[in-house]
């Protein structure tokens, strides 16, 4: 294993010495918790930005993070052109065949070139097809194109659903969540609308802000029909037809129908729908990168989605539970026109509010650009962690500082102007700042190469050709609900005595509607079981079918609704028709009946089956699915790992660091006895020096005084044989202590690992405990004669 494939870390490059003008050999790791406080990366082109940022969403893939990438060029999508094999017959699809003819070589010959560039610049950074085929088995990797068939298409028929309650609750959100759609919407009509002085803003601002306060679902069907008839009546304090009278009213329906019915709009309604959960994961659990592609779009319909899509991932946001450890990735490519210092579109307040409060709940933003002078430095004040690259001029410049000197006040951090000014101006290709408030300073570093191969935008009929074996997986798009015609009966409901209880089921149709009756039973049902750590009280409300005889009801078949007893209404809507009501529903004895029936059914058959992880501890909601309580146990062992992690960096950082100080204090130790030696030899060196050039320089014979000398000299060379073997002793002492500090290093890594590895949420094996109900923790709240559309 390289010493790059640590837990929780990205292996994002090697530090870069300026000075030397090379790398360093030792990873650079940057924590993947970090991502949590965002992320903002900058450089011109040629800066080597994608290749960074690409790098970045591999590592997170390989961590098991999941990522939404919105892709505004087309080059996003090379994510997916990873091979393991490393083969040339991998390659060529995807080489640019323009560059074959102007190298004057074959598409077959540029694809075998550039096959052995990856494997060569690959090597050169620790990589391999093994390390490929990794990434590829960590994550699922799909394309999707808003309004294209060409990759996934995504639907947008739900993107006017109420949003989360968390949402409606807090006013502000949903004023920015309704005015946001407001402006996208009308913008996809070529309406640039002041949300205060445009008629047409206002209008629909009311009707979403009405609806979604009702907890009522909005489609693009549904808004033509209130725009003609509104369910309110007055705009502020004027009555709405004066504010908007009826005729004028009609034209901005006109021209939303049009919208809906041009068939080129139609692609916007198919496939899977725009739901944040089902994008990031797959129904098994598996995390997924999902590449949107909008480069197709026009500028007004790129808007339009994309702020539809933050919205939507504000809401999950709010729907998620808190956390420390990174839970997903959004990142943007050339955000450029969506996050504008001045200007206000659609997309910069959910943006911004992503930016504010996603840490909190473990989303991390990444955005990226290479025009640093058209963002709103302010906001990226948020940021955490800067990458920065070659810039292109000293506005970019200017403002990549004020950005940096904005995230360095709000995480109340010293910031050198002058210096991060000189270091900018030096920057080469590949070479990036990496200024993180996490760590003590900044850091130069030269980016690692991608596994992806890096072709440049693709064209949509690569992306179809790449997405040709998903396409059958596509969800079908929800059906319009049509109304359902009147079958005959009668018009009104029967008459029955006043203790029989009648309640209606809602629906959510339109038009004339029929009843049939059903039985209905509501109970609170109290699942306890100490040992297995389970408290839980749930509603629940089930209906079935009455016939008649002795034996009308039979409780097995019955089915559980998804609404609740406080959803039940007292009254049908006017023009309501019902069937026949058998005489068995009739009796108001029988209700007793069927509702000790009802608690015995509840008590024979409700047992409430969880899924438990063992080394999570963890139970599962009712309801939750395997898929569900997977992806939730995901983010508990993340959350785990950071915890252990701290839990060993702080029991191996004293023993490493008086190691470290021990092996200080010896490198001085062993400078000293150099110093030493070096003086010794050299005074060994003059006195036999001199010992032999009295002998030499007239004298015929050997004095006394030069027998002296002589023996002086020996003594001195037998002392810097003694100095030398004591500067061998001294290195031979800090070689094992930096081998000691090594050893617990990797010990250190090796614990980590070992712990991580009693925790695998995508294959551990669950259990399935079954808690059984007791009479006394069954509350029958109502048997009552139901009417079911």
């Amino acid at each position: 294993m390289q010493d790059f494939e640590k837990l929780g870390v990205f292996y994002l490059g090697k530090p870069y010495d300026p000075a030397a003008h090379k790398t360093v050999d030792v990873p650079l790791l940057y924590a993947s918790k970090d991502l949590v406080t965002h992320a903002v990366c900058v450089g011109m082109t040629g800066s080597g930005k994608t290749g960074l940022c690409l790098g970045l969403l591999e590592e997170a893939a390989i961590d098991g993070i999941p990522a939404l990438i919105i892709d505004p060029k087309g080059d996003l999508s090379n994510l997916l052109l990873t091979f393991p094999d490393l083969r040339p017959a991998d390659f060529r699809p995807w080489v640019n065949e323009d560059e074959s003819r102007t190298k004057g070589i074959t598409p077959d010959e540029l694809a075998s070139q550039q096959a052995d560039l990856w494997k060569k610049g690959l090597d050169a950074w620790g990589q391999d097809g093994a390390r490929i085929q990794r990434l590829k088995d960590a994550a699922e990797f799909a394309i999707y194109t808003p309004g294209s068939s060409a990759g996934l298409p995504l639907s947008i028929l739900k993107s006017f659903s109420a949003p989360d309650p968390a949402i409606v609750a807090d006013s502000e959100l949903l004023r920015d969540r309704v005015s946001a759609t407001a402006t996208s919407l009308l913008g996809l009509l070529g309406i640039d609308a002041d949300p205060i002085q445009s008629r047409e803003h206002v209008l629909i601002s009311n009707l979403l802000d009405n609806a979604w306060r009702n907890s009522q679902d909005l489609d693009i069907p549904a808004l033509i029909a209130q725009i003609q008839n509104p369910p309110v009546s007055k705009v502020g304090v004027m009555d709405l037809e004066t504010f908007y009278p009826s005729k004028e009213r009609f034209a901005l329906a006109l021209a939303l129908n049009n919208l809906l019915a041009s068939p080129s709009f139609q692609s916007w309604l198919e496939g899977e729908p725009l739901d944040i959960g089902q994008l990031l994961h797959t129904r098994e659990g598996k995390p997924r990168l999902a590449v949107i592609s909008i480069a197709h779009l026009s500028d007004a319909e790129r808007m339009f989605f994309v702020s539809l899509l933050l919205n939507q991932t504000l809401s999950w946001v709010r729907s998620q539970p808190g956390t420390s450890s990174l839970r997903a990735i959004l990142y943007m490519d050339e955000i450029f026109g969506y996050f504008p210092p001045v200007a206000n579109p659609p997309s910069k307040k959910p943006l911004l509010t992503l930016l504010k409060q996603a840490r909190a709940f473990g989303l991390g933003v990444v955005l990226a650009t290479q025009n640093p002078v058209d963002l709103d430095y302010k906001g990226l004040s948020n940021a955490g962690t800067w990458f920065i690259g070659r810039l292109q001029t000293e506005r970019d410049k200017a403002r990549v500082l004020d950005g940096l000197e904005g995230a360095a006040t709000e995480a109340k951090q010293n910031f050198d102007r002058g210096k991060l000014e000189q270091v900018l101006a030096s920057l080469g290709n590949r070479i990036f700042l990496l200024n993180n408030v996490h760590e003590n300073a900044p850091l130069l570093f030269e980016t690692r190469w991608t596994m992806s191969y890096l072709a440049g935008p693709l064209t949509r009929d690569q992306i179809r050709l790449l997405m040709q074996a998903h396409k059958p997986a596509i969800v079908a798009p929800a059906a319009t609900a049509i109304p359902r015609a009147k079958p005959n009966g009668s018009t009104t409901a029967p008459v029955l005595p006043p203790d029989i209880t009648q309640v209606f089921l809602p629906v959510r149709e339109t038009g004339p509607l029929h009843y049939d009756p059903v039985l209905v039973g509501a109970a609170c049902l109290h699942y306890l079981d100490p040992k297995s750590g389970v408290d839980i009280v749930r509603s629940a409300l089930f209906s079935t079918e009455i016939g008649d005889g002795p034996a009308a009801v039979d409780w097995t078949t019955a089915e559980e609704s998804e609404f609740a007893i406080g959803d039940l209404e007292k009254a049908p809507p006017d023009g309501a028709t019902f069937g026949d009501l058998p005489s068995a529903a009739a009796k108001a004895k029988n209700y007793a009946v069927w509702s000790k029936a009802f608690a015995t059914w509840l008590f024979q058959v409700k047992k409430l089956e969880l899924l438990r992880s063992p080394s999570l501890e963890q139970l599962s909601h009712p309801g939750e699915s395997e898929r569900d309580f997977r992806i939730r146990l995901q983010q508990a062992a993340r959350e785990e790992r950071d915890r252990i992690a701290q839990e060993l960096h702080t029991k191996y950082a004293a023993r490493i660091q008086a190691l470290e100080v021990r092996k200080r204090r010896a490198e001085l130790a062993a400078e000293q006895q150099k110093a030493q030696q070096h003086s010794q030899i050299l005074q060994s060196a003059v006195s036999v020096g001199t010992s032999l050039l009295g002998a030499f320089l007239g004298r015929k014979t050997l004095s006394v005084a030069t027998m002296t000398r002589a023996g002086t000299a020996a003594r001195q060379i037998g002392k810097t044989w003694k100095e030398t073997q004591d500067v061998n002793i001294a290195e031979e002492n800090t070689g094992q202590l930096q081998q000691q500090i090594t050893d617990l290093q990797e010990q250190f890594q090796q614990d980590l690992t070992a712990q991580q590895a009693k925790i695998d949420p995508a294959t551990e094996q669950l259990e399935t405990p079954q808690i059984r109900l007791k009479k006394t923790n069954i509350t029958v709240q109502l048997v009552a004669l139901g009417w079911k559309a």
